[in-house]
């Protein structure tokens, strides 16, 4: 019996080829399994025992803990997991009164070297595969079942740019809405401005969310802030966000991390004001106060200036929120965790 590199890579054509020789019914039994019963093949107790054992080693996992943290009374979980060739990658579960949410990675690092960010100071490792990335949203969902409740949300917010891994992003987010029934309207696709992936995106069925990490209105801060805005800058992008708004008549989102004294000033409001009003539907903005990172030598915005920050927004006619911090003490803003566990160390599951 053999398979495919990982359990979440495989096919439903996989499984045909990996249980040939069973009846036909047995690829729905473990499809089923996998996804709407979350299980792992050992628990399949409709299979007999030792198909159950040959799945398990036709089907490993992808993901190994490294360490698991846990805050705001566990309403937050976030894991550090090693990968077969010793890369490592963050996901993070977030548990609020509507809604629980899982932010996935979709590269090992980054290449996209924003400056603020913890893991662009990290530099990049890989693309992450298909299975790579739904496993982390299997394994949530398991955890989120755990924690009586039942993941509805699915951000590709975690470490790496998903438009720059293209592909498995999107079979993962097939996958995703197919067999694990999550509503395309319930998937949120984050990137800095990969143009040709948001044009890409745009002619995709499946109606996703788009996020647009802005962090800058004007060309000349973003260039310092988000690098690949000097390969599509901010004309470029808005052009494609709008070509994106036209196609799926959908609303999409402005990121902007408050870095105090960078881009938190009253200028910066209203040209931002300007950008988002400028699409064919007005965007939507969420306001990031900075995490801390090691490698960057300014602080985040202070509470009163987001507040105010967002008050001129309002005032300028773009509807804008302060988005709730989660998880500060266990180093939950993208590659920190990793940062902090250095692959020199030993592993440690904190809970």
């Amino acid at each position: 019996m053999s398979g495919p590199a990982t359990r979440y890579d495989a096919t439903r054509a996989d499984l045909g080829e990996i249980l040939a020789g069973q009846p036909r019914y047995r690829v729905d039994q473990v499809w089923s399994g996998l996804y709407d019963q979350l299980a792992t093949p050992q628990e399949l107790t409709v299979l007999p025992k030792g198909l159950r054992a040959e799945l398990e080693a036709a089907l490993p996992l992808a993901l190994d803990p490294v360490a698991e943290s846990t805050s705001d009374r566990g309403e937050t979980v976030k894991w550090l997991w090693q990968l077969h060739d010793g890369t490592r990658v963050e996901t993070v579960l977030m548990h609020y009164d509507d809604r629980s949410t899982v932010c996935v990675s979709s590269q090992a690092g980054c290449a996209m070297g924003c400056t603020f960010c913890a893991t662009g100071q990290a530099g990049f490792d890989r693309q992450l595969r298909v299975g790579e990335i739904v496993e982390q949203v299997v394994r949530a969902s398991r955890r989120a079942r755990e924690d009586g409740r039942r993941l509805s949300n699915v951000v590709f917010m975690g470490m790496g740019e998903p438009l720059a891994n293209y592909d498995p992003t999107w079979a993962a987010v097939e996958r995703l809405h197919g067999a694990l029934g999550l509503s395309a309207r319930h998937i949120t696709v984050s990137t800095v401005g990969i143009v040709p992936g948001i044009r890409r995106l745009a002619a995709e069925a499946l109606p996703v969310n788009l996020a647009v990490s802005l962090h800058a209105a004007d060309d000349a801060l973003r260039d310092e802030l988000v690098p690949i805005n000097r390969r599509y800058p901010l004309s470029t992008l808005m052009d494609a966000c709008a070509g994106y708004l036209q196609a799926k008549g959908r609303r999409l989102s402005f990121e902007w991390a408050l870095i105090d004294g960078v881009n938190d000033r009253d200028r910066d409001a209203d040209l931002l004001v300007e950008r988002a009003r400028g699409l064919p539907l007005p965007a939507h903005v969420n306001l990031i106060p900075l995490n801390p990172t090691p490698g960057y030598a300014v602080r985040g915005t202070p509470m009163r200036r987001v507040r105010a920050f967002r008050d001129r927004l309002r005032e300028g006619g773009v509807n804008a929120t302060v988005r709730q911090t989660r998880g500060t003490e266990i180093d939950a803003a993208c590659g920190q965790l990793r940062a902090t566990h250095s692959s020199s160390e030993p592993v440690a599951i904190r809970r």
